[in-house]
């Protein structure tokens, strides 16, 4: 896929942004509420395309990301 970092805007209530970090290997996902950008390590950017194309962002992300990918920061 890409070879550099890359944030696609998205339609959901709770997320604004999703995208992924070649240097660091990491999924980005930017809170609407907050608007910061936490980093989940241990996902893939195949993970981050499918979350950025989901018909809903927000439940893939409490359902698929969030239980599974622990090791995150903001960023």
């Amino acid at each position: 896929m890409a070879d550099a970092l890359w944030m696609k805007p998205v339609f959901s209530d709770m997320i604004s942004e999703v995208g992924w970090d070649p240097e660091t290997q990491e999924l980005l996902v930017r809170f609407r509420k907050n608007g910061k950008t936490a980093g989940y390590k241990g996902a893939d950017e195949g993970t981050a395309d499918v979350l950025s194309r989901a018909p809903s962002v927000g439940q893939m992300f409490l359902s698929e990301i969030r239980p599974f990918y622990q090791d995150w920061r903001y960023r």
